[in-house]
């Protein structure tokens, strides 16, 4: 699995780390005091993956749109883990409209943000 585009605002940092950690099996890189306000410099990577996640600090509500993209082979294989994880899982694997032969998949984070999973 490797990410295409990622911006993860939250609003509970502990709870969005145990989130990626325990749901999408991610390797916390940073978690360093930021300030007096205990905001935490957060990074956190899927193994095998070049990129790093962090987390904007969240002053709204969750966006509408998609906040992160996975690319995996295995789309109907992940939702199915994500799913037995305890995952809100907001479509299921389907071809994409937009896209014949792609199969993508929507879910929910631990803050409510809408994330997409598709086929390469």
């Amino acid at each position: 699995m490797h990410i295409q585009f990622a911006e993860l605002p939250v609003a509970d940092q502990d709870r969005a780390k145990q989130f990626y950690v325990d749901a999408l099996g991610c390797e916390v890189a940073a978690d360093t005091p930021m300030g007096p306000d205990g905001w935490r410099w957060i990074e956190l990577r899927l193994p095998g993956a070049v990129t790093n996640l962090h987390f904007l600090r969240q002053d709204t509500r969750p966006s509408d749109a998609p906040v992160l993209v996975l690319v995996d082979d295995d789309v109907r294989g992940t939702v199915a883990a994500l799913r037995a994880r305890g995952v809100e899982i907001i479509t299921e694997p389907a071809e994409a409209p937009w896209q014949p032969g792609r199969i993508v998949a929507e879910f929910r984070d631990s803050e409510g943000n809408r994330m997409v999973i598709g086929s390469p």
